[in-house]
């Protein structure tokens, strides 16, 4: 079935951030040593790790869970950091719930670059919501996800919310 040219493309402007960005620039370790937590999205901060926005999501609210130290497997974590990225991913549950209702979860780790990690040398747990339903038309036919909402209009709907 072919679409008119008009349906065949959707306007993205945020994106060309993504395409544009500088690889070599370590975003999360800026992030951790950073006190302008609007301007990198931390959501929370505790002792040994953080919570931030993902800047270029799956989903709308799709968080991650970060340790401040920079480290590529879990096994380099101290048992503090690892207790810390579930008591994160715990509280992204609750605040998704309230603020996007999220239905359910995925939440795992990306790691090393043949696992699909983005930033290899710096773990991060991601916390991405779901809702049922939520895999329709425009992702399989069309390889594109449609975000209800802007970053920064999300960002402080989760901190108003976030204790």
């Amino acid at each position: 079935m072919a679409f008119p040219e008009s349906l065949q493309s959707v306007w993205a402007p945020w994106r060309v951030e993504y395409f544009s960005l500088d690889k070599s620039r370590d975003f999360l370790t800026e992030a951790a040593q950073s006190s302008d937590d609007p301007a990198h999205l931390v959501v929370r901060r505790l002792k040994d790790t953080f919570l931030i926005m993902n800047r270029f999501p799956y989903t709308v609210g799709h968080l991650m869970a970060v340790p401040y130290r920079k480290v590529a497997d879990i096994a380099e974590l101290t048992p503090g950091e690892q207790l810390e990225l579930w008591d994160q991913a715990a509280f992204a549950q609750r605040l998704l719930r309230k603020v996007v209702r999220a239905e359910g979860f995925n939440i795992g780790l990306n790691l090393g670059k043949a696992g699909g990690a983005g930033v290899a040398d710096h773990l991060h747990l991601h916390i991405v919501p779901r809702w049922e339903g939520d895999t329709n038309f425009m992702p399989v036919l069309g390889n594109v996800r449609v975000m209800a909402e802007s970053l920064d209009a999300l960002y402080a709907k989760l901190v108003e919310t976030a204790p």
